[in-house]
């Protein structure tokens, strides 16, 4: 098996034999991860950015590879759509019809020009909002999911607790300078990362053209400003930014092989170059690794008592996956199963447990389950006993 490039890994594989209860398996992934770089290596990025930070949201858990005043409150300007977005998927079907009410037109900076008693999808509109990063689209959103301005805002906000959030709030729909409307480089970049596990949402991010309807049968054409889904391997998203007092703010995102970054600067005057950096600087620096593959460890057999066979295989139940850096990783792994199970024994009998670890610290575990059935050995008849 060949073992990802430059990383190398120490086995250290005891059997505890503990006693675990043996129980048939189902449903889905029952393993607790620590989805995280084991060893954080030193990322060489210098940015013009006020606040800046690199993430790696790969996994369950979200985790900083890199920060610059990466918790300092600051205004997001039209990255705020991101929230606004998420909200509005999670509230509302995306084929949902919309009208334009007249409260919705006429919002002061980046427009669409709305007209009132338009219809439209919450998904072209959402489309206007985050490609265009249409203020009266935002707004039009906003109504539609909350009644109003303000009650959109409150489940903002509830969305900032949710997510355990305690440096953002928000006051409106789409990111108009407010003093009491605000977050950090770091909580803005786990709201990006948040929007994007909703696979429409992603595909809004990432697309980079496309037509809504306008009045009298005519066509808008909508061009997402983030020039980087064109410069980056495979980015896919996520929203710039602007406003006078709050400069340029830039989330973006990428995708390689299974991992997944993304980069925030807020206030930064040379954004499009940092987050080329920011991204690629992570890209070479961290991969993802399943650590099943990657330890490639022997799973022991489990003796079989009253079986037709005497031992069975153990498998994995379910493969972890975990970003680890390219310049090497000590990881370390320990099996705890039982010694024997009775039979019958049903393929996916949980048998134990394979337990990964970095510096004597768990990163990550998986139950070992049996890897095929098992059946109970016949009793043999009575001219067998006699003549067997």
């Amino acid at each position: 098996m060949n073992l990802p490039r430059k990383l190398i890994a120490l086995l250290l594989c005891t059997a505890a034999l503990l006693p675990i209860r043996a129980q048939a398996v189902s449903g889905g992934p029952e393993y607790a991860a620590a989805d995280s770089p084991t060893e954080l290596v030193t990322l060489d990025i210098a940015t013009s950015a006020g606040s800046a930070v690199l993430l790696d949201a790969s996994g369950s858990e979200i985790h900083t590879l890199w920060e610059q005043n990466a918790d300092k409150r600051r205004g997001p300007a039209s990255t705020t759509k991101i929230m606004t977005a998420l909200i509005a998927a999670e509230k509302m079907p995306l084929s949902a019809k919309v009208t334009v009410t007249k409260e919705a037109v006429g919002i002061e900076g980046s427009s669409v020009y709305l007209t009132e008693g338009e219809v439209f999808t919450l998904e072209e509109l959402l489309c206007c909002t985050l490609l265009e990063s249409a203020n009266d689209a935002a707004t039009a959103v906003a109504i539609a999911v909350g009644g109003s301005i303000e009650e959109f805002a409150a489940l903002m906000n509830e969305k900032c607790e949710e997510l355990g959030l305690t440096d953002t709030h928000f006051t409106n729909p789409h990111g108009l300078d407010h003093d009491e409307h605000y977050t950090t480089a770091r909580e803005l970049g786990i709201i990006a990362a948040a929007a994007l596990e909703n696979e429409a949402l992603k595909k809004i991010f990432s697309t980079y053209k496309m037509t809504v309807s306008a009045p009298e049968g005519g066509s808008r054409l909508l061009i997402n400003h983030n020039r980087l889904l064109k410069s980056i391997d495979g980015c896919i998203g996520v929203k710039t930014g602007y406003t006078k007092s709050n400069g340029r703010c830039l989330v973006s995102a990428a995708e390689r092989d299974g991992l997944r970054l993304i980069a925030v600067t807020l206030n930064d005057g040379n954004d499009w170059h940092d987050h080329t950096l920011m991204l690629e600087a992570g890209f070479e620096a961290y991969e993802r690794v399943s650590l099943c593959e990657y330890t490639n460890v022997a799973l022991p057999e489990i003796t079989v008592t009253e079986g037709e066979q005497s031992s069975v295989r153990t498998q994995f139940a379910e493969d972890v996956y975990i970003t680890l850096p390219k310049s090497g990783a000590r990881i370390e792994c320990k099996i705890e199963c039982v010694p024997t199970l009775p039979a019958p024994i049903s393929r996916g009998t949980e048998a134990g447990e394979i337990i990964f670890l970095s510096n004597g610290k768990e990163i990550a575990r998986t139950r070992l389950v049996t890897a095929y059935s098992a059946a109970k050995k016949k009793e043999k008849g009575f001219w067998e006993r006699i003549f067997g």
